[in-house]
């Protein structure tokens, strides 16, 4: 992170605390990034802001405290990056979490906002909704799996070829998970 850019984080855990502004940026945010090759949810750019929409509606309307939440990392209070982590209440399962779509705006990359994005989602898991252990799958040969390793994250399997890019480009599927949080 540059010091040039004061960070902070905020939590949406209530569909209704998204603005239509908010959410317009989100939009942006994700387009920009899957439009730009990035394996946030979208493996087939270009995409267009009606597609981005469809499913973040679908995101949003999940949203709740302890099952659902969105956190927005802020660079001198704008949108610099997002991810959503879930969980399942279920007895059997609701020691873990999933974290999905992790991304940061094009224009500050390289300044530590995706590692600290991580680093805070890891305190909110831990501190907030009672996690021990956070998941996350990540899509194999753009350098994920060593992003994700010096934050801690460890690989517990893969799925050869199991994303299929192009007749000719398969990736192997990368199964992490950070534990204790």
């Amino acid at each position: 992170m540059t010091s040039s850019n004061a960070l902070g984080f905020t939590q949406i855990v209530d569909p209704h605390e998204i603005t239509d502004e908010l959410k317009q940026t989100l939009v942006d945010c994700w387009t920009e990034v899957s439009n730009a090759g990035g394996a946030a949810g979208f493996p087939f750019p270009p995409v267009d802001a009606a597609e981005v929409t469809a499913v973040l509606d679908r995101i949003i309307e999940k949203l709740a405290p302890t099952t659902s939440r969105l956190l927005i990392a802020l660079a001198d209070g704008t949108v610099a990056g997002w991810l959503n982590i879930r969980c399942d209440p279920h007895p059997v399962v609701a020691h873990w979490g999933t974290i999905h779509h992790v991304q940061t705006r094009l224009g500050v990359r390289g300044q530590g906002i995706g590692a600290a994005l991580m680093s805070r989602v890891r305190e909110v898991a831990r501190d907030e909704m009672g996690l021990e252990q956070l998941h996350l799958a990540a899509r194999g040969g753009v350098g994920l799996e060593e992003f994700y390793g010096r934050l801690g994250w460890k690989e517990i399997g893969r799925w050869p070829g199991a994303l299929r890019l192009a007749s000719d480009d398969d990736r192997d599927e990368v199964l992490m998970m950070l534990s204790p949080l």
